[in-house]
């Protein structure tokens, strides 16, 4: 099952942060992107590092801009209880390397990415 390889503590950001301030998380974090959450911890979007390049190539584009700006709204997600080889499938199929694990409520209680997944084959076989 997804929660058992998914990791639980993570970086989340908000969507009123700035894309410094996403940048910045993620250089010292050493990650590619970030779910995106409300106060309550419920998922809002996803924001990855190429979008906010991408973004910022544009004229009139600053990085005090918010996050809400650039994240991705309809984003892919697991379930904890959903089987790996199925997340693996829906990684592949939408071509991302990573995607946040929610319950019911839609919070967000860890993420999952393709190289989890093949940590977790390669030590089974």
């Amino acid at each position: 099952m997804v929660g058992e390889i998914m990791h639980s503590d993570i970086v989340k950001l908000k969507r009123e942060d700035s894309l410094h301030k996403a940048l910045d998380v993620m250089y010292d974090h050493n990650i590619n992107g970030a779910p995106v959450v409300d106060e309550n911890g419920k998922l809002t979007g996803m924001i990855v590092k190429a979008d906010i390049y991408r973004f910022l190539m544009e004229e009139g584009h600053y990085d005090t801009c918010p996050v809400d700006w650039v994240m991705a709204k309809n984003v892919v997600t697991a379930k904890s209880d959903e089987d790996i080889l199925t997340v693996a499938k829906r990684l592949r199929e939408k071509n991302i390397v990573s995607i946040p694990v929610i319950d019911d409520e839609n919070t967000v209680k860890g993420i999952i990415s393709i190289e989890d997944i093949l940590d977790y084959v390669i030590k089974r076989f």
